[in-house]
């Protein structure tokens, strides 16, 4: 995970340092006219030095495009090679530069292990091989001392042991720190699965809490919000609003006769009826046992007497259930509308239920409109009609 994790900064890293590696050397092209002139030794520099900056580009563009080093380790460790090997060439085509060149091998080889992002083993060896060649080269052609040369011995040994443990402690350093945030991402997706959970838990229970389980239609405390609020806008629009209350008759001798499966059947064949029968903007929701309650914003009285005939006439026209052919659903509705600001919405299901409870005593299966309701709608007439009387009277004087 590690590995993939940090594959793309690798591959970034390692075409940006081989990029400047190559230009870095190239450039020494120039101490090789010094210390050579023109001969054939440097025209065999010029050339090896033109090879190994066009393997490293071409190599830096490869590892961009296709290198992992955790699959294709061979890819990023050639250019190590090819620039160790470069390194050590140099020795036999300008033995008199052998100081400089130590200089040269120490900084290569820290560079290795700090600036080319690579796997440790592989880095290791490539060191390795560039110092063991850089000693036979140097004692094979520079005959060098034995004293210079254990000097340079202790050197490299020094730089490779800083090289090899400040590398190890950068790699220890890197994992750590990813499975630090390794641990936080698994922690923070704990933390919002826990959260998606949570929210899926207090949806369940905020439709619970706003739903019949039954029938599917507002609870009773969820209907009164609703409701409420309704009440309250046409109240300020100055709009028409109307309630009414429906009752499913001889409920109980249906519980009694057929059972309580029966009745929960009535119960949502009737909500379904009446979903169907209402607009969008009405609100229906089941007052308790075999009541159900409906507001209608913007609805005048002599309107919601239609829509509950209508609903009514639907009810009674569902087709017999098979267990129970001998019984026809019906429904009583009792209405109420609002007089004046002041109606509030206790007082409108009081009316309806008044009106609700005249028509079951009327012999059920009828819609029956509050009598208050009633009244004051024809004390208005009356008002009206002696108004229009008056300002009459007034105009012919």
């Amino acid at each position: 995970m590690y590995r993939r994790d940090i594959a793309p900064r690798v591959r970034r890293e390692s075409c940006l340092a081989l990029s400047v590696a190559a230009l870095v050397f190239g450039m020494f092209a120039i101490s090789d006219y010094h210390y050579t002139g023109v001969s054939t030794e440097l025209y065999l520099l010029l050339a090896m030095r033109l090879i190994v900056v066009v393997s490293c580009l071409i190599l830096a563009f490869l590892i961009g495009r296709v290198g992992d080093y955790s699959r294709k380790s061979w890819l990023h460790a050639l250019p190590l090679w090819i620039l160790a090997t470069a390194i050590i060439l140099i020795v036999p085509l300008r033995p008199e530069s052998l100081p400089t060149q130590v200089t040269a091998v120490v900084v290569a080889t820290m560079a290795f292990y700090l600036l080319i992002p690579n796997l440790l083993p592989i880095v290791a060896i490539a060191s390795l091989y560039l110092n063991l060649g850089f000693l036979a080269a140097a004692m094979m052609v520079a005959d060098i001392p034995a004293v210079i040369a254990l000097r340079i011995v202790l050197l490299l040994i020094m730089t490779n042991v800083v090289g090899f443990f400040a590398l190890l402690r950068l790699e220890k350093l890197q994992r750590k720190q990813f499975a630090l945030l390794q641990e936080e991402r698994v922690q923070n997706h704990q933390l919002v699965e826990e959260i998606t959970h949570r929210k899926s838990l207090e949806a369940q229970l905020r439709l619970l809490a706003e739903r019949d389980e039954l029938t599917g239609l507002d609870s009773r405390s969820h209907f009164m919000k609703r409701a409420q609020a309704l009440l309250l806008r046409s109240q300020h629009d100055t709009a028409p609003f109307s309630l009414f209350m429906i009752d499913v008759d001889h409920f109980k001798s249906i519980n009694d006769t057929w059972g309580h499966i029966h009745g929960d059947r009535v119960l949502t064949s009737i909500a379904e009826t009446c979903k169907r029968s209402l607009r969008p903007q009405d609100v229906i929701g089941r007052f308790g046992g075999e009541e159900f309650i409906v507001a209608l914003p913007e609805t005048h009285l002599k309107d919601a007497k239609m829509v509950a005939e209508r609903l009514q006439r639907k009810v009674t026209e569902l087709p017999v259930m098979e267990d129970m052919p001998d019984h026809r659903l019906t429904v009583t509705i009792g209405i109420a509308g609002v007089l004046d600001e002041e109606t509030d919405l206790a007082t409108l299901i009081k009316q309806a239920d008044q009106a609700l409870y005249v028509g079951k005593h009327d012999g059920r299966n009828r819609v029956v409109v509050s009598q208050k309701v009633g009244d004051e709608i024809s004390a208005r007439a009356m008002h009206r009609k002696e108004r229009a009387i008056y300002e009459q009277a007034k105009k012919d004087t």
